[in-house]
Formats: C-alpha cells, structure tokens, sequence
C-alpha cells in the first residue's frame, strides 16, 4: 500500500473526530450534528481522492452511523432502497439491452449524425436538452434515462474510458448540471420546487399559479443558463471533437441494417418508461401507486421476455447483472443517506438556526447569504431535503424583521435547486459511469463562486426594482 494511500485514508476519519471536538457547541449543541458534518466531511475526503472504491464510501453513512449514533438506523438505511435507487436500477437494466441489441450503437451514431462531433456543439446540445427535459420532470428522472444516451454516444466515438477522458467527463458533467439548472423553470421540475409552492400557500391562504413561478424565474433561468453554458463552453477549445465529421457519421447510420425486432422492443421499452415518468400527472390519480421508478422497474422485468431470432433469451439475469452500474446506485444511495444524517441529526436545523440570529436586515447581504447558504447546504443533502429546511428558515429570518418573505423564498428556491461540487443526488450518476469526483470538484468550485455571485446580485436587483418579484 501507497504512503499516499495510507494518508488518505487516515485523513478521512480524523476529519470526523476533529468536527465532534472542535465544532463550535454554542452552534452544534449534540454530539450527533456535529458526527453528522464528520461523516459528510469523511465521504467527501474519500470521494476526491479515491483511496477506497467510490460505492464503499457511499455506506459510510451506515458504518459511522452505527458507531455514533445520529440518526435512526431505518432512516439511514432506507435510502439504499429508495424509489429513486429502484428508477436507477430500472434504467441500467434497460440500457442493457440497447448493449446486447446493438441498439446504442445506432442510437449513438443517429445523436452524431444530427449534433456533429464539436465538443462544444456537444455541450450547448446536452445541456439544452436536459435542461428542457428537467423543467417538467423530476432532475432524477432526466439525469438518469439521458446520461446512459450520452454515454453510449461516447462509447462509439472510443471516449468510453470515462475516468480518463476530459472530453466525455465534460459532456456527462453537462447532463448532470443542466438537469438541475432546468428544474428551477417550473414547479414540476422536482419535489423541491412543491415544497415551496406548499408554503407560499400557507403564507397567502390562496392557490399558487404554476405560471406565475415560471415569469418570475424566467430571468434567473436566463443568466443561469448563458453562464453556465459558457462556463462549460470555455472549458474546451474551439476546435476540439469527439470524433471525425458529422457526414461521416451520416454515413455510417445509413450504413446501419434495418432495425431488428429485438432492437425495437429494447427501444419501445426504455420510451414506454420515459413517457410514462413524462406524464405521470395524467394518470396519478388513476394509479395512484405507479410512479416513475416502479415504471422503470416494470419495464426492465419485461426486458427479460426479449427472445432472439434463434430462440434464445437475450437477457439472462447472471450476465445482466454484471453489466448493471452497480456503483452508481451505491453512489447515490450514499448522497442521500448523507442527506439524511445532516437533516435527521439536527445540523442542517443549528445552521438555519445560527445564521436566523444573526443581524440581517433584508438587503444584499441577506441574499447573498441566502443564496450562499441554500447552494452548499444543497450540495451535502438533498435538494428536497434542503428546501424542506431552508424555506421555513427564510421564512422566520425576514418575518421577524418586518419584511414581505415571499421575494426571500424565491431567492432561496434558486439555491435550492443548485448545486455543482459533490457527486450527492444526480451527481452520483455520471459519477457512477465513470467521472471522478475530483474532476467535479475541479470544475464545480468556480462555477458555485460564479452562480453565487451573480444570483446574489440578480436576487437583490429583482427584489428592488421587479414589483412583481414580490407578488405571487
């Protein structure tokens, strides 16, 4: 073993025994949140420099959890088996048989065909389309069914090395950051979003119109997405592709065979899926039981019917198996459980707490601290969960000093559903492919500065002088 090695993994644990001693108590009062931030600190030291596998830092929560007790056992471990873990695992196992079909091979070359091979075009392309997608559908949903599409672009351009190749982390990295940004359109962009609305409902005691959501972010969508486009954008050069000229990849679809029946069932499964998650409002009070994961799951059981023209059955559970991204649903089941120890501990609670008792009186300095608080506290916990703390927080800080909370709460949705550093909720998927946590970290710090800073002077701009900014 490496000296390199045995420092990181010696430096992962002293992280939590210097948050339970040295923490501040006027602000941590129980030993638990201040083991909570330790955990969270540990993970996120071994997710970046990698000296154990990413999955077995992911139940850390558990491990820790058992020792120092902060959180209910069942909590904790409820996130390993979540609705969205069983989405995840539904989605890998019908990206499979695209593997065995052959059909991502063809969908791959039909995306190239279309975008060509300019990294950039591929970037503002993916980014578009996830963002789009993300602003009426759950971020999970999207980041989970369009990651696997892009990765199977990249495998046949040769990128399928994710871990080592600049230009394939780039594009998933994109996927993973535009499913957030497209979230903050409307209220349907993530259950975060519903948790707002919930209270600004209680706050005017009147029905919430879903349009009057999306005027009042379309200008904040705006800026999110020019910067976060051109940050991406700026990070490859002009010229640089992920494989030869789009008329080649024309040619080289048209070259394809005509689509085989076990292709088009492969296909026809995976789009039952994405639609039926696309318009779960139809039909949720119908079937108020099937949501999207279990439709995933469904659908992936009747991947396993597929028979080949010879008879035999092209999905066979030992060989499936092997191929499912296991360590994607690890991942991400850690980043939630992480989640959970911060809120169920009673951390996220004494952070909303200390900065409430501070003297804030409703200016810049208020939603740049907002903004600021929502982003990272996003970035160590749900964005579900954040919101489920934050907001009443917001509330209670301007209400006490006299002021209208509705502006505050917009503020504070937008760093909600922000977040760019940790691979916690859909981060963990690209990570799971293959990006390395370092490389998010690398390209997230500045992007968080930069979001931050222009939403903080958005946020004030709008709250001063966009009547409507504060009106529902």
């Amino acid at each position: 073993m490496d000296k390199k090695r045995i420092v990181n993994l010696i430096v992962g644990p002293v992280l939590l025994v210097l948050c339970v001693l040295f923490l501040p108590e006027t602000i941590f009062a129980e030993t638990a949140s201040r083991a909570a931030i330790g955990t969270v600190a540990w993970m996120a030291y071994w997710w970046i420099t990698a000296p154990v596998d990413f999955a077995v830092t992911a139940f850390l929560p558990i491990a820790v959890n058992a020792v120092v007790q902060m959180a209910d056992m069942t909590d904790i471990i409820s996130n390993y088996a979540s609705e969205t873990i069983l989405l995840l695992l539904g989605a890998s196992i019908l990206t499979v048989s695209w593997e065995k079909t052959g059909l991502d091979k063809r969908i791959a070359a039909k995306c190239l065909s279309i975008i060509g091979s300019n990294l950039r075009m591929q970037i503002v392309f993916w980014f578009l389309l996830s963002a789009v997608l993300s602003a009426f559908l759950p971020n999970a949903v999207v980041c989970a069914t369009i990651t696997p599409i892009a990765v199977s672009m990249l495998k046949y351009v040769g990128e399928d090395n994710i871990e080592k190749s600049r230009k394939g982390s780039m594009i998933l990295l994109t996927v993973a950051y535009a499913a957030g940004i497209g979230g903050l359109a409307t209220p349907l962009g993530g259950a975060m979003n519903l948790i707002t609305v919930d209270y600004i409902q209680q706050l005017t005691g009147e029905e919430y119109m879903y349009t009057s959501w999306v005027v009042r972010f379309l200008p904040i969508m705006i800026v999110l997405l020019v910067s976060n486009i051109l940050f991406l954008v700026l990070q490859v050069k002009k010229d640089e592709t992920i494989g030869i000229s789009k008329e080649y990849f024309k040619e080289q679809y048209k070259a394809f065979p005509k689509i085989t029946k076990e292709e088009g069932f492969a296909f026809a499964l995976f789009v039952i899926a994405t639609v039926a998650a696309f318009t779960r409002q139809l039909y949720q009070n119908a079937l108020p039981g099937l949501k999207p994961a279990y439709v995933f799951i469904i659908c992936a059981m009747f991947s396993f019917l597929i028979t080949c023209k010879d008879g035999t059955r092209l999905m066979v559970w030992k060989s499936v198996q092997t191929k499912i991204v296991w360590e994607l649903i690890y991942i991400f089941a850690g980043g939630l459980a992480a989640g959970t120890l911060i809120n169920k501990s009673g951390a996220a609670k004494a952070i909303g707490e200390a900065v409430a008792s501070t003297n804030l009186d409703g200016g810049f300095l208020t939603v740049f601290v907002i903004v600021t608080l929502t982003i990272l506290l996003s970035d160590v916990t749900s964005n579900t969960a954040t919101a489920a703390v934050s907001i009443p927080i917001v509330i209670s800080i301007i209400s006490g000093i006299g002021k209208d909370p509705i502006p505050y709460i917009y503020i504070a949705s937008i760093g909600v559903n922000l977040s760019y550093m940790l691979p916690t909720s859909i981060r963990a998927i690209p990570v799971g492919y293959g990006l390395q946590p370092k490389f998010m970290l690398k390209q997230g710090i500045p992007l968080t500065v930069i979001v931050i800073i222009l939403m903080s002077v958005l946020g004030f701009l709008l709250l001063n002088y966009w009547p409507a900014f504060s009106t529902v």
